[in-house]
């Protein structure tokens, strides 16, 4: 089955209404668009071919919007192992057509179905055992694995000449198909979670039945599980999850046991396990039970319970996930600043918590999230918010424009995590995602005024005094630093910057360069040179950032009377 999120690509505009509702039943997707025929994609492309192949070679699911001929004739070179192919399917232009061409073992049928489905049209289904059979043996449902799928295809052949099966264990979606189930078949079907050799016309499938829970730090926990399944002799493939107290939520040894065995883990509060305590239950006995309804089997580790489930269990409707809080910078303005792990992290997040200008920023990656807008001087209890949704189980982005670091709000997180300190804050798992600071964007855009020793310093003084303010400037003025000034001016400060300007008048010349940068990557940007002395409050806005250069900034006036300003390395040599 399908377990990375697919590519869709398109290569003209009038395909990207059909693949955002693709998008809607796929949420993880990304759209991929052709470069100069395309807007309003995640990434752009300008080799259709190579950038195809590429994706195909890594396993990735492919959605073409186009005509099936060239998706097939791109691909052709790479196809050689059936059960290696990733899903491939061509839709129309107009989704008027879904049309499966590869990746049978990996579900391209089902997907086809469920693209179709969201379409409203019917798939172009042509395998001959899905149409008669009524299923797929080569792609089981979510909850179960074939063991031995080189043994399907005569298998299925053998079916589809007249051979009979019987159906050993309980299976819905086979006891409900068309198969021809005879309890003195020929053929025989096994599901079982057991450790078991697959024989001549058997085929073998796993259900997810199997849960394990965890309850405390247990050294070399991944060795420790392997031998407790190995001597109940379960099959790992049958594990459907690990499952612990939302208290051990943070716990590597937890991640480690997830990871080795391919699982979610999924954990429960304490209201959820408080009944079970009570009845004398271990911490891990009460998780598995809450997590399968049934009792465990006898374990030789306290802190380790194992309990099988009469029916496949879907981990994501069991406890809550560890919850995620990922602190994103999307650079000043234009999404073409915006980093691929920032990208990555909006598409995966559940929910987007910032201030409505930075949300708005996001575009169509913000589509199908949840948004919590507050004003931009809410830093705190926005913080708050975010925390608390991520305790609850959410994947929490959240937005600064800029890099978050950086005057923004990875800083109030983490202020309110030192002050508060609510206990349920420990379990969760922070992130800091950079992005392009505005002083880097400004700096870029007029040359490298950047290019030596640089301070950065914010003008607002609502959380700071004036007089740490002014002996900063003072202090980096006297030491010659370029300087970025921060959130210059606003509708209630007026006067700092004119003071600011003072200041630097006693260490710089009137006609140091100074840098004028507003609305960076936004409609409206604007960078402009001044010098220092023509420095005033009515030059600025909070939307602008302020690069003032050092006793060695340059400037180079070009042909077209546009201005370079940078800040030489070299300290020696003499300077024009």
């Amino acid at each position: 089955m399908m377990n990375v999120a697919p590519a869709i690509v398109v290569l003209g505009q009038n395909s990207v209404t059909v693949a955002r509702k693709i998008i809607t039943i796929l949420p993880g997707a990304t759209l991929y668009g052709l470069a100069g025929r395309t807007s309003g994609v995640d990434v752009s492309f300008t080799n259709f071919g190579e950038t195809l192949r590429e994706l195909f070679a890594q396993g990735t699911p492919l959605i073409g919007i186009c005509a099936a001929g060239i998706l097939i004739r791109t691909l052709a070179p790479l196809l050689s192992d059936k059960q290696q192919e990733p899903p491939v399917l061509a839709v129309a232009e107009d989704g008027s057509a879904v049309v499966p061409l590869l990746g049978g073992l990996g579900g391209v049928n089902d997907l086809a179905r469920r693209i179709a489905e969201a379409l409203d049209v019917k798939p172009a289904i042509t395998t001959t055992g899905d149409l008669r059979l009524g299923t797929t043996l080569l792609s089981p449902p979510p909850g179960y694995r074939l063991a031995n799928p080189d043994d399907a295809k005569k298998f299925i052949s053998d079916v589809l000449a007249g051979a009979e099966v019987r159906l050993e264990g309980i299976a819905p979606w086979l006891s409900d198909s068309k198969l021809p189930i005879n309890p003195n078949g020929d053929l025989t079907i096994q599901v079982t979670e057991r450790l078991v050799t697959p024989t001549a016309n058997c085929l073998v499938y796993h259900p997810k039945t199997v849960a394990i829970a965890i309850s405390d730090i247990i050294d070399d926990a991944v060795a420790l599980v392997q031998q407790l399944l190995a001597d109940a002799k379960l099959e790992r493939a049958s594990v459907a999850g690990i499952f612990a107290p939302i208290t051990a939520a943070a716990d590597p040894a937890i991640h480690a046991v997830s990871s080795a065995l391919g699982v979610p883990a999924r954990f429960f509060t304490p209201n959820q396990l408080e009944s079970l305590l009570t009845q004398g239950y271990s911490p891990a006995q009460a998780v598995v039970i809450a997590a399968t309804g049934t009792s465990p089997l006898s374990s030789s580790s306290p802190h380790i319970a194992i309990a099988i489930a009469p029916q496949p269990i879907d981990p994501n409707t069991i406890g809550q996930p560890r919850g995620r809080l990922a602190i994103i910078g999307t650079g000043p303005g234009g999404s073409q600043w915006m980093s691929p792990e920032v990208k990555e992290i909006l598409k995966s997040a559940t929910d987007l918590v910032g201030y409505k200008t930075y949300l708005d920023l996001v575009g169509s990656l913000a589509d199908g999230k949840q948004r919590h807008e507050s004003d931009n001087r809410e830093e705190e209890a926005r913080a708050k918010m975010a925390l608390d949704l991520a305790a609850s189980g959410r994947y929490v982005a959240v937005v600064s424009s800029g890099d978050p670091g950086i005057y923004a709000m990875a800083t109030a997180v983490f202020e309110v995590c030192d002050r508060y300190a609510k206990p349920e804050w420990d379990n969760i798992d922070i992130h800091v995602a950079p992005g392009i600071s505005a002083m880097q964007a400004a700096a870029a855009a007029i040359g490298a005024p950047l290019g030596h020793d640089f301070c950065a310093i914010s003008l607002s003084d609502i959380l700071k005094p004036w007089s740490a303010i002014e002996q900063r400037i003072a202090a980096a003025a006297e030491a010659d630093f370029v300087i970025a000034f921060y959130n210059p001016v606003s509708k209630e400060r007026t006067w700092q910057l004119a003071e600011a300007r003072n200041i630097l008048l006693r260490h710089r010349t009137p006609d140091t360069p100074v840098v004028l940068a507003r609305n960076l990557g936004r409609p409206g940007q604007a960078v402009k040179v001044i010098t220092l002395d023509q420095l005033a409050p009515a030059t600025a806005d909070m939307r602008t950032i302020i690069l003032v250069g050092s006793t060695k900034t340059r400037t180079i006036k070009r042909r077209d009377g546009n201005i370079w300003v940078y800040t030489p390395r070299r300290y020696t040599e003499k300077q024009a």
